[in-house]
């Protein structure tokens, strides 16, 4: 009992905070209400804009604008005896750049990315629906990875 006193007592020292201090109206979520995104091409851009307006938020007066450019890719292995193959490994790659619309300097520059094995069944449409199912979740999961990025970079921000 006594150690985790102590423990809880030395925590605070370590400069530990918490991301979304202040909540909705803390400068990390109000700097994330302030962000754009610019349209991205193909379905999977559909899927990575929906995603990343859901997680943002919106505050009608934007400050910065998102540029993302996709790499989305399908690729083939365990192939069998009969060079079929039964599996397969979609990644979603994105590189993104978060931009000041107030002198159109880029601020951040960065990539996010992720990938899922997909199985390849007899069944043509169960491998697309698997295909389309994969492409959804790693849009959300590279949405993820962005959002977090932007917030890193919003909290090490001066407070107007």
């Amino acid at each position: 009992m006594k150690r985790l006193l102590a423990l809880a007592l030395l925590l605070p020292g370590c400069g530990l905070q918490p991301l979304y201090a202040g909540g909705g109206s803390g400068a990390v979520a109000s700097t994330l209400g302030q962000v754009e995104v610019a349209p991205i091409e193909g379905r999977a851009g559909w899927l990575m804009a929906s995603a990343l307006r859901d997680r943002l938020g919106d505050t009608g007066s934007p400050r910065y604008r998102l540029d993302i450019r996709l790499d989305d890719q399908i690729q083939g292995f365990g192939v069998r005896r009969d060079d079929a193959v039964t599996r397969e490994r979609r990644t979603l790659r994105a590189r993104y750049q978060l931009v000041d619309l107030s002198n159109g300097s880029v601020v951040l520059d960065a990539t996010a990315g992720s990938d899922a094995g997909i199985d390849v069944v007899q069944s043509e449409y169960a491998t697309i629906a698997a295909e389309n199912t994969a492409l959804e979740r790693l849009s959300g999961i590279v949405a993820d990875e962005i959002v977090a990025r932007v917030a890193l970079y919003a909290r090490r921000q001066p407070t107007p």
